[in-house]
């Protein structure tokens, strides 16, 4: 149900629509308004119930997940779902992850604004504008054409200049932009890149799911002295990593 607040709101953007918007990229602007207001009250909750609650204390992630438009991320017909606390399907046999692994794996990071991220494994492209409120320099890998083509152009859309996004095979990391201060890794290997590893710079942080299809663990690491010091979170479970051919790695 839409509280006052809300609908007060819906009522202004009416007024403003029918004074002010015109045709074209105006009505669009204006139909995305009223759809992101109509998802408000569902994405406070979500903060609330499956963000809050669970543990993630870093204010500067709940206004992340606050602002981001999660139901933007998600195939249409899965938008009414787009707040539960669940991955969904996004298309290409990949899925967005549940809000919650999104944070956590966000918070572990332990970003500040002037970090250097890769994430590998785009998809939907929401853990990165997750990313991409919280660090200047943002760089993400995916290896699917289509789901890498969508989420730059939704990204450009949604104003995040300081995303880049590149289709490739993020098993090799992106050694142009290294080293990064933090990667954050959304498919699961059966081991950890080495490439990844190089290409993180002293001090720096990697969260990564690793295993197989079936068992895997997230894992966490810190580059101290040039040597990696990896750590076991929890038992999780993510689409695996390929290459071009669609081999699992």
């Amino acid at each position: 149900m839409i509280n006052i607040k809300t609908k007060i709101l819906l009522i202004i953007l009416i007024i403003y629509c029918v004074c002010f918007v015109g045709c074209g990229e105006g009505k669009e602007k204006f139909r995305q308004t009223i759809l992101d207001a109509g998802f408000q009250e569902e994405r406070k909750l979500m903060v609330e119930e499956q963000i809050k609650k669970r543990g993630i204390k870093d204010p500067a992630i709940i206004e992340a997940f606050l602002k981001v438009p999660r139901h933007r991320f998600v195939p249409i017909k899965y938008r009414k779902m787009a707040y539960k606390d669940h991955p969904l399907p996004i298309g290409e046999g990949q899925t967005i992850s549940q809000p919650y692994i999104v944070a956590y794996m966000t918070q572990i990071l332990n970003l500040s604004k002037t970090d250097k991220v890769l994430e590998i494994g785009t998809g939907s492209g929401y853990q990165a504008a997750i990313l991409g409120e919280l660090s200047d320099s943002i760089y993400t890998i995916e290896i699917i054409t289509s789901l890498g083509s969508r989420a730059s152009r939704l990204l450009q859309e949604m104003g995040y200049s300081n995303i880049k996004v590149k289709i490739g095979d993020g098993y090799q990391g992106w050694e142009e932009y290294a080293p990064f201060d933090a990667i954050i890794v959304t498919c699961a290997p059966t081991e950890i890149p080495n490439a990844l590893k190089n290409q993180l710079k002293e001090g720096g942080r990697i969260i990564i799911p690793v295993g197989s299809l079936y068992y895997q663990n997230l894992v966490y690491l810190r580059k101290v002295n040039n040597q990696i010091k990896e750590e076991k979170v929890f038992p999780v479970r993510f689409v695996p990593m390929v290459n071009t051919s669609g081999k699992k790695y």
